[in-house]
């Protein structure tokens, strides 16, 4: 039997017996998880009331009569009204907005109402918000809901009649205002959205209320990798490399008992960097009471292999791995595979005690407006951030971005780790009190010294130049600026089954295959020549005993460096360990991206001018110090818009990955995936639509991408080749995916024009 004001309607139609959700029950379950959310930042007494207000609208009569009519259109298989037709969020927004006595024009007592009106939307700007209050206060069905709403929660109406307001923490400038907006939001969104879970698909929340209560301690965590080092080190020969790896874990661990704030690991590359920073954020976390780690990667590239360590170390029960190439499913006793249903709602809010994510996916969402982005954000709270390769940060973001880290760590108990054998000057930022986790960084750098760099020749080096040299030793590799150059020195190579080229014109997929198979001839000693764009060159583990580096930014060159003999394993004939050979060419093509990595590699020919010692850090502090001094840190203006409170601008303009491309899907790599991904979604479709769907068939899509320039796919939509064509299952749910229909390579992948530079580095 329907209650008098129900919250959602029953998730079995066709069972007259069938519970509603209880409106009641709704809004006080959806109080008190929120407050608990809350709690961890301090501002549990106004999420509680966030929480009692949110679906104040859903007292109206026509909120009512709305889910009847879907109640009715579900039992008898009818057509359903039209999802969100009667505005609910609107009403308690009102109320919030109602209950203050004054309101600032920085927004300032307007947390509540801009919570509550974006519980579902997403958070909008502060003059769209006091915009929608005026024209909301006397709507007929707003006025109606209120009326119903006080009569109905005598408790909650009697403190909006008399009592204050919750109290808020003084914010230091308006951007501090902005973060806690953000925090609150993820607060009343999760637990919004874990409650009408509970009530609409009890099989999922008993997944997650499962796992909930399996997960390890910290401090258990901690006790495995601890384990897990002591058996290594015993293995280890002794050997300067294996003495340093020792000395810095067991630095990391003695450093993580420091108060939580700004920290460095600086570490060249070999010297153990994943686990030692891995040792150091557990300890810390166990000591300070956190919840949670969260390791942030640039480059799926590397993710991959970041995870695979981690979950040899500490199982696969509590990583939680969230990034566009993972594809959670896990085998059966058969050996076939299934979904694996907690990764996808893990994924929803982070609740899981190790979290590894792309760097985009953990920023994105700390400066976006969609509640699908800022769900997870609370659980950022009490957390170690782990940056991986932290010289990789945006040099036109890094102004929002520490900002952002600054107040994560000032009012939401976090604590954040640059890690990287390449330290930026974020100093020359105004963030100070970056706490050095190695004693003395610098002598490791000259114990681990695994690369001998040639001195920059004096003329540029056409590609076969560049092939001829490659071939003076059976496994070398070359970076250089751009996809063209890729292609050209590889055609200079010549074709074969020991050359292999690596860009993002080829999908993710494709690239972790060859990834794999360069690994394989690597360690087998076989003939390997390897032409890359950057993608490479931060972090992979591949180990190469010559390279090559058209010329770049520094960080770049000393990163390409670190595939040069990464084990400093490398012998001559006679078994004597000797350096690697690193090479730097300028070609005779001197193309590279535009913009910062122009400006750097600039900067970078002046100082290659004179002898650069790549084995001193302070190299690299000095570097970047003068790299910022000459870059706009903030080139979007997103610290004007954050100031302003103006969210929406704020996730237009903050993009790590460029927003003038589009997502074409390929096929041709490897089409029996695509084509199972694409029924499925196909099938499911027939029977409903829902965003969950679509959502869950993208992501699973992800690794079948290739990213195209908007306008390059525009020109493609009208030509008469017919390179590309929209896919129709997506059509029939108006989105607009496109796939690749011309040739795609095993060698290059997407082929067009040979000399394009069509699509993204």
């Amino acid at each position: 039997m329907k209650p008098e004001f129900a919250a959602h309607t029953p998730r079995d139609a066709k069972n007259p017996n069938a519970p509603w959700h209880d409106l009641k029950e709704h809004l006080e379950q959806v109080a008190l998880m929120a407050q608990t959310f809350a709690n961890k930042f301090g501002a549990g007494e106004i999420a509680l009331a966030a929480g009692h207000l949110h679906d104040a609208g859903k007292c109206s009569q026509k909120f009512q009569r709305y889910l009847w009519e879907a109640y009715v259109a579900k039992r008898d298989n009818t057509k359903a009204p039209e999802r969100g037709k009667v505005d609910h969020s609107s009403t308690g927004a009102v109320l919030a907005r109602e209950w203050v006595d004054t309101v600032g024009t920085d927004g300032s007592n307007l947390e509540l109402a801009f919570v509550i009106a974006a519980h579902h939307a997403g958070l909008d700007s502060v003059s769209k918000l006091e915009d929608r209050l005026a024209k909301k206060q006397f709507d007929e069905v707003v006025e109606d809901g209120i009326k119903h709403f006080m009569r109905a929660f005598p408790k909650t109406a009697d403190q909006l009649e008399t009592g204050g307001t919750p109290t808020l923490p003084v914010f230091e400038n308006p951007r501090a205002r902005e973060v806690f907006i953000r925090f609150l939001l993820s607060s009343l969104v999760d637990a919004d959205q874990l409650d009408t879970e509970a009530f609409g698909s009890p099989q999922k929340s008993s997944i997650r209320e499962l796992k909930r209560t399996q997960f390890a301690s910290l401090k258990h965590l901690l006790q495995k990798l601890e384990i897990n080092q002591a058996v290594l080190q015993a293995k280890a020969l002794p050997s300067p490399l294996n003495v340093a790896r020792k000395e810095i874990f067991e630095a990391c661990l003695e450093r993580a008992l420091e108060a939580p704030g700004f920290y460095r690991l600086s570490v060249p590359t070999g010297g153990g960097k994943t686990r030692s920073s891995l040792a150091f954020a557990l300890q810390h976390a166990v000591k300070h009471g956190f919840d949670r780690v969260i390791y942030a990667l640039p480059f799926l590239t590397i993710i991959d292999q970041t995870a695979k360590e981690f979950h040899k170390i500490l199982g696969n029960q509590d990583v939680l791995e969230h990034h566009s190439a993972f594809n959670p499913t896990k085998q059966t006793d058969d050996g076939s595979q299934t979904s694996d249903d907690w990764s996808n709602l893990a994924s929803e809010n982070w609740e899981a005690p190790v979290i590894v994510t792309t760097t985009v996916q953990l920023l994105e969402s700390l400066f976006a407006r969609r509640t699908s982005s800022l769900r997870k954000l609370h659980n950022i709270c009490r957390s170690v951030i782990v940056f991986d390769e932290a010289q990789s940060l945006p040099v036109p973001l890094l102004e929002p971005i520490i900002d952002m880290l600054r107040e994560l760590v000032r009012a939401y108990k976090v604590s954040v780790v640059f890690c990287t054998a390449t330290q930026p000057a974020f100093e020359a930022l105004k963030l100070t009190g970056i706490t050095e986790i190695i004693p003395d960084p610098a002598r490791y750098y000259t114990t681990l010294e695994r690369v001998r760099y040639d001195p920059l020749p004096k003329e540029r080096w056409s590609w076969d130049q560049v092939a001829q040299e490659m071939k003076t030793t059976e496994q070398a590799l070359c970076i250089v600026n751009t996809k063209k150059q890729a292609r050209a020195l590889f055609d200079a190579l010549g074709s074969s089954k020991a050359t292999y080229h690596l860009s993002t014109n080829m999908c993710g997929a494709h690239r972790l295959s060859i990834f794999e198979t360069i690994r394989t001839r690597l360690k087998d000693k076989d003939q390997c020549h390897v032409v890359s764009t950057q993608l490479i060159e931060a972090g992979v583990d591949l180990d190469f005993p010559r390279a090559f580096r058209a010329i770049g930014p520094l960080d770049s060159i000393a990163q390409a460096a670190g595939r040069c003999n990464r084990e400093g394993e490398l012998r001559d004939e006679h078994g004597q360990l000797v350096p690697g050979r690193m090479t730097v060419f300028r070609p005779e093509d001197n193309g590279s991206p535009q913009g910062v990595y122009k400006v750097a590699m600039e900067l970078a020919q002046e100082f290659l001018k004179d002898t650069v010692d790549f084995n001193d850090p302070e190299t690299f502090k000095r570097y970047f110090k003068y790299l910022y001094a000459h870059s706009n840190t903030d080139g979007n203006d997103i610290q004007k818009y954050r100031n302003l409170l103006d969210f929406p601008e704020v996730e237009k303009q903050f993009k790590l990955i460029l927003d003038d491309t589009q997502a074409v899907l390929i096929r041709g790599y490897d089409p029996e995936p695509v084509n199972k991904i694409l029924e499925n979604f196909a099938n499911a479709t027939r029977q409903f639509t829902s965003r969950k769907i679509i959502r869950e068939t993208f992501r699973d899509l992800q690794p079948y991408f290739v990213n195209m320039y908007t306008n390059k796919l525009e020109q493609l939509k009208t030509d008469a080749r017919g390179l590309i064509r929209p896919i129709v299952q997506f059509a029939d749910v108006n989105i607009e995916l496109y796939e690749w229909s011309g040739q795609y390579s095993q060698d290059f992948g997407v082929l067009e024009e040979s000399q394009s530079e069509s699509f993204l580095f």
